[in-house]
């Protein structure tokens, strides 16, 4: 392969303080030089081929650090009810995506609020057995910690009035002790078991073509086994175009262990990652571990899904194996026991342990989460999402929400993802949301707790070195210089010179990974 030169773009490398280069070098997948023209000319030698990106800026790949890339590909294909109203456009919407299905086939997708719902009662079986009375339904909300499941789902599941709750979890009830098909938590494992698409090498080629023109080059992908093994035929095949660093399941832990599995492991394609550990729910669901009672619901405090002994026990197992941890944690008590947890097993060389959402925190364990190395894997647009969710159900409470400048200001590492598709992969609304700390349509004025706000530097060095180094890849990726992997992008707007309300609004023209384009905008 001969060496190619991109040329005649404004290159923000990512190394802090440095003006921007003009050209970049590329020999293979890693970057040869990267300066003016005319030195990166020099070091290519007259042979090299010429890329021209017609005045652009270019940046480092972005790394999305928290995404469930399995289900985002699937939810490509699948009802949407995230902009629904009230039941019944949920229920119509339902209806009519069943009329598309074959005989026998599961319903997917969901991803609704009864939050925003007018009036805002939580749906129930009975409603989805309306419109759909044979095929089964299972219906993540928003958060994706709550299922609203038809009757059909429930009896494949294996779920009736005699089924217990799970630790962890709540299967909803009626007066007569009848499930309503909400299940909280871990009581939708066993539906989740049975959400397998058979197509899923198929779908997650797809998806990556969207990530691809999102300008995402590296992904932290939190979903199953099923997953792994469809990114390894991918690669196997040839047909991986954006890294992935791929998390291990908690009930697949001991079985990674036995298999030999390490953080690490891999090449720069597909590397294993932590293990994923759940210790709470999330605040839409009314399920993440409070000190307090959320307003209005006295003695609802949320649910801890695994009990703090077992986070100890299983922190201690995965760290003794080489396998780092990355623990789910949104409400302060959660947070709280998980950063306990950490310290209670004390340093671990060479593993770099996490909390992702990071949400509600006590203003004291910032410093703690600082003086533990424990990275916070943040989604800056579940913050400007649930505004009015905080406000609502945690008036009163004392806590660091959000606190990207907090931590920042005391040493903890930031890696921004999305969490699609509970949000859009799009990073640039990332960006937006971390700088501004609005919605889209500039509300609340000024920002919601504006003295979190990073500057644009500081939300796109988390969204690219700021990922890699969560996932102990910040010597190959997150910066543009001689030896590191020719992951970047070119796009139609400076995050550096232009407002954050036109940054928001931001084209991808050319991604490419690896010094080969793979993605271009037409």
């Amino acid at each position: 392969m001969s060496i190619r030169v991109y040329r005649n773009a404004a290159i923000h490398t990512g190394a802090g303080g440095t003006p921007p280069a003009q050209a970049m070098a590329v020999d293979g997948e890693t970057l040869l030089a990267v300066g003016t023209e005319a030195e990166v000319r020099e070091a290519a030698g007259p042979g090299a081929e010429l890329i021209d990106l017609d005045g652009a800026a270019v940046l480092p790949g972005f790394y999305d650090a928290h995404i469930h890339t399995a289900q985002y590909a699937q939810s490509l294909g699948a009802v949407d009810l995230r902009d629904v109203r009230s039941l019944d456009e949920a229920l119509a919407m339902v209806a009519a995506h069943a009329a598309r299905l074959r005989p026998g086939a599961w319903l997917f997708g969901g991803r609704w609020n009864s939050n925003t719902w007018d009036p805002p009662a939580q749906p129930d079986r009975y409603a989805l057995d309306s419109v759909c009375p044979d095929l089964p339904v299972a219906l993540p909300s928003v958060d994706g910690h709550t299922v609203w499941a038809n009757s059909a789902a429930l009896r494949l599941a294996g779920i009736d009035a005699g089924t217990p709750d799970p630790v962890g979890g709540e299967i909803v009830r009626d007066a007569s002790g009848e499930p309503t098909g909400i299940l909280r938590e871990a009581a939708s494992y066993p539906l989740r078991d049975l959400m397998v698409s058979p197509d899923l090498r198929d779908l997650l080629r797809a998806a990556q073509e969207e990530l691809l023109a999102l300008g995402l080059t590296s992904v932290h992908d939190i979903d199953g086994e099923d997953c792994r093994a469809a990114y390894l035929e991918l690669r196997d095949a040839g047909e991986l175009k954006l890294r992935v660093h791929k998390a291990i399941p908690m009930v697949h832990l001991e079985a990674a262990i036995a298999e030999g599995r390490r953080t690490g492991q891999g090449d720069d394609w597909f590397r294993t990652g932590p293990v994923k550990i759940f210790s709470d729910g999330a605040l839409g669901s009314h399920t993440c571990h409070m000190s307090e009672s959320f307003a209005g619901e006295y003695g609802n405090t949320g649910i801890a899904v695994t009990p703090y002994e077992e986070l100890v026990a299983l922190f201690s197992r995965a760290a003794g194996a080489g396998i780092a941890v990355a623990t789910h944690a949104i409400g302060d008590r959660a947070n709280h026991l998980v950063i306990n947890a950490y310290e209670a097993v004390g340093p671990t060389p060479g593993l770099r342990h996490r909390i992702e959402h990071a949400q509600h925190l006590r203003p004291g364990d910032l410093a703690r989460m600082a003086r533990l190395g424990i990275v916070a894997s943040m989604q800056p647009v579940h913050c400007t999402s649930d505004i009015d969710l905080v406000d609502h159900l945690l008036a009163g409470h004392e806590l660091a929400s959000y606190a990207w400048r907090g931590m920042l200001n005391v040493g903890v590492a930031l890696a921004f993802g999305s969490d699609a598709p509970v949000e859009h992969p799009n990073p640039f609304a990332a960006l937006y949301a971390a700088v501004t700390r609005t919605r889209t349509d500039g509300t609340p004025a000024g920002g919601w707790q504006p003295e979190q706000r990073l500057s644009m530097a500081e939300a796109v060095t988390a969204h690219t070195l700021g990922a890699a180094y969560a996932a102990g890849e910040e010597e190959r990726k997150g910066v543009l210089a001689p030896g590191r992997l020719a992951d970047f992008i070119a796009v139609d707007t400076d995050p550096y010179l232009e407002s954050p309300e036109a940054v928001l609004r931001t084209k991808v023209l050319t991604t490419v990974v690896g010094g080969e384009v793979r993605r271009r905008r037409i």
